[in-house]
């Protein structure tokens, strides 16, 4: 709606015959299709101001537009849309039947975890004490030489542990056979015979026969060559590693005898002995050679000791070696200077 009666045409002059309240009236009933008359700039008059700021307010609520960013109202929170249901409360009590079949149980928090429960000391067991009982005295061990060790081999063979001929000389082959018997027996294991091992022994077996503690050799004796069938002679066999003391023909001793290796081999023929050595030590190697009888150049029968303890896992330098020492000690003592010596296959 217009008014007719004020002829405004925005120059001015006419309309301001009214008081200051009613000019400010006939403004905003003079608004055309919703638009805002501008304000008169002609007179600074704050309520006026005021008046019209509020008409921009109610404007752009009536259109439904969001207002702007106006001056004087940059501190004004923006308007909130609610655009999710409200969230039900947590303190609302939930019985079982009604617990959410999608919703997955709360998971357990480290900090939330009760702790393990520490042990009992009233139930730890204590530590057991060291036992303060001494071991078994310890009768024969690996460097013993004497009847007894003799014994133990000879006994050691009738249940099956020690598969040579007795030599008297405890070495390696007789501690393994020795841990071979412990072990069966349930016993410690040392290769040693300490009282217990020995005992256990003594019940299980009997008493050896001489030819079980000193039987002539390991293996039978090799039929003499014909070289040997005729005066003294050391009738020496690679085939049957024997060694044959025989005079006139006839056997007088026999004893094992290992040779040397293929790098330092012991030589074959007729020979003779021509020097007799009782506590020979050999300047080439530094071994002991007790007991020998040289008959090629730096070739002797000799008893060794190596051969005594581990049998025919090793070899010679070349020399024939006696394990048995006693029957070696006699042979020394029988044998002369100029005796033959015949070694053969």
């Amino acid at each position: 709606m217009v008014d007719t009666d004020s002829g405004w045409d925005g120059g001015g002059g006419r309309g301001q015959r009214g008081a200051g309240g009613t000019r400010g009236a006939r403004a905003a009933d003079a608004i055309p299709d919703g638009r805002i008359a501008a304000p008169d700039r002609r007179v600074a008059l704050p309520g006026r101001r005021v008046a019209a700021v509020s008409l921009v307010a109610l404007a752009a609520l009536a259109t439904g537009c969001e207002p702007g960013t106006a001056t004087g109202a940059q501190d004004a929170s923006p308007p909130v849309r609610a655009t999710q249901a409200a969230a039900p409360s947590p303190t609302a009590p939930v019985t079982e039947d009604a617990k959410p079949r999608t919703a997955p149980p709360p998971s357990p928090s480290a900090s939330t975890a009760p702790p393990a429960p520490a042990p009992d000391p009233t139930t730890a067991r204590p530590a057991p004490e060291p036992s303060t009982a001494p071991p078994p005295r310890v009768l024969m061990r690996t460097g013993s030489e004497s009847d007894r060790v003799r014994e133990l081999q000879a006994r050691l063979r009738q249940i099956g542990h020690f598969g040579r001929n007795p030599t008297g000389y405890y070495g390696s082959v007789t501690a393994d056979a020795v841990r071979s018997f412990q072990a069966k027996r349930s016993l410690p294991v040392t290769g040693s015979t300490d009282e217990v091992t020995w005992q256990r022994l003594l019940a299980m077996t009997r008493v050896p026969t001489a030819a079980e503690l000193r039987p002539p050799t390991e293996r039978p004796v090799a039929a003499p060559d014909e070289r040997c069938l005729k005066g003294r002679v050391l009738c020496i066999s690679k085939n049957s590693r024997t060694l044959a003391w025989m005079i006139d023909g006839r056997v007088v001793s026999a004893m094992d005898v290992r040779f040397g290796s293929e790098y330092t081999p012991t030589r074959e023929g007729v020979f003779e002995v021509f020097w007799k050595s009782r506590d020979h030590v050999s300047t080439l190697y530094d071994t002991p050679m007790p007991y020998a009888l040289f008959f090629s150049g730096g070739q002797a029968v000799h008893y060794s000791a190596d051969f005594a303890a581990n049998g025919y896992g090793g070899a010679s330098h070349g020399c024939v070696n006696v394990r048995d020492k006693k029957k070696v000690a006699a042979l020394f003592d029988q044998v002369r200077t100029g005796d033959k010596v015949v070694v053969y296959w």
